[in-house]
């Protein structure tokens, strides 16, 4: 390949103009965009072997010439990069079949605007919260992250302190406003998400952004966290409030898993859950469960009861609280999303199917 950059440019190029998401570049296949639910070739060409090591190696060298050892040692890596005028992107870069492979999430420059990305107010506003833990929570690109960055650009804009976020990798930029905005990634800045936590605690934050709770020793840290005083908000691989309740207090061991109920009752704020559904023009909306922590939610944590959440979801809608099915009801109502869709992405399609008619 004669000028990798410049192919690598165009490639980047050629998935802004179409309004792509992600970029596959994988040997023996065109580099590939996803448009939505479709894949669109990027090259005439398939890449071969060295191609993709070409331009993953242009990529690294983008990244602030970031080091492989990870990618060769690891067998993959994940990081972000960035290319002038053009956008940043979420690399995660790969060995399959004894070659170099990478997925290029596209992350634009500017934040996004929360009305044109369909989030509702009241998810918005939980950036007005002092204290206590807000997850965001839902399937890998659900928009998790596009969400928690909209609050951050909310609480920047309209407050004042000091906002930490720790992510892997970091992907919107957020300037100083009315907050000082301390952005750290994963290896690249610091050891892991546990560590990076329990520095942040002694960098003066109001605001923590963990980027995921990943894993035990993060999750028990970030219950730490939210006691302390601070707001802290993070993400779960997770579709609904009861189930993210339920990872949590899995994650730990059967002895403690009482007392993490207790702190969880205290501390836990809010669950927004969220997924993208496939709309009847070939785009994708939103579809948010929003769960906010009254005294009984509170109550039903501490017992145990996850069960009956969704029946004080439905009780809380004058709160702003709404439930996965019924948010997939209202876009079926408002035509922007097939009978099909509306049943396959429900939690509970069978009620669903009856309120459809």
């Amino acid at each position: 390949m004669e000028d990798v950059k410049a192919v690598l440019t165009s490639i980047l190029e050629k998935t802004l103009e179409i309004s792509g998401s992600d970029v596959y570049i994988i040997p023996g296949s065109p580099v590939t965009a996803k448009v939505n639910e479709t894949l669109s070739h990027l090259t005439e060409n398939r890449m071969s072997t060295q191609d993709c090591s070409d331009i993953i190696h242009e990529i690294y060298q983008l990244a602030h010439g970031r080091s492989l050892a990870t990618l060769e040692t690891e067998g993959d890596d994940d990081f972000s990069f960035g290319m002038a005028k053009i956008g940043r992107f979420r690399c995660n870069a790969f060995k399959q079949r004894g070659t170099l492979a990478a997925v290029l999430r596209l992350v634009p420059f500017d934040l996004p605007d929360p009305k044109t990305m369909g989030i509702p107010d009241v998810v918005i506003g939980l950036g007005k919260l002092r204290r206590g833990m807000v997850l965001v929570t839902g399937p890998a690109g659900s928009g998790k992250s596009t969400t928690l960055s909209c609050i951050i650009d909310r609480i920047n804009s309209e407050s004042t302190g000091h906002i930490i976020t720790l992510e892997d990798p970091i992907e919107f930029i957020h300037p100083h406003k009315n907050c000082l905005v301390t952005q750290r990634e994963i290896l690249n800045d610091t050891r892991n998400f546990a560590h990076a936590l329990r520095s942040a605690l002694r960098q003066a934050p109001d605001v923590i952004l963990l980027g995921e709770m990943r894993d035990f020793e993060t999750i028990q840290t970030a219950l730490t966290a939210s006691e302390t005083g601070h707001l802290l908000l993070s993400t779960l691989h997770t579709v609904g409030a009861a189930k993210t309740i339920d990872r949590i207090v899995d994650s730990f061991p059967a002895a403690q898993q009482q007392q993490v109920r207790m702190q969880l009752s205290m501390v836990l704020q809010a669950v927004v859950s969220q997924q993208l559904i496939p709309t009847v023009d070939g785009g994708v909306v939103a579809a948010f469960e929003i769960m906010l922590v009254d005294h009984a939610i509170a109550n039903m944590i501490r017992e145990g009861k996850v069960h009956q959440m969704d029946n004080a979801i439905y009780a809380g809608a004058s709160q702003g609280m709404i439930t996965m099915d019924n948010d997939i009801l209202r876009l079926y109502k408002a035509g922007r999303i097939t009978k099909d869709n509306a049943l396959m992405y429900a939690t509970n399609p069978d009620v669903l199917a009856k309120k459809l008619g």
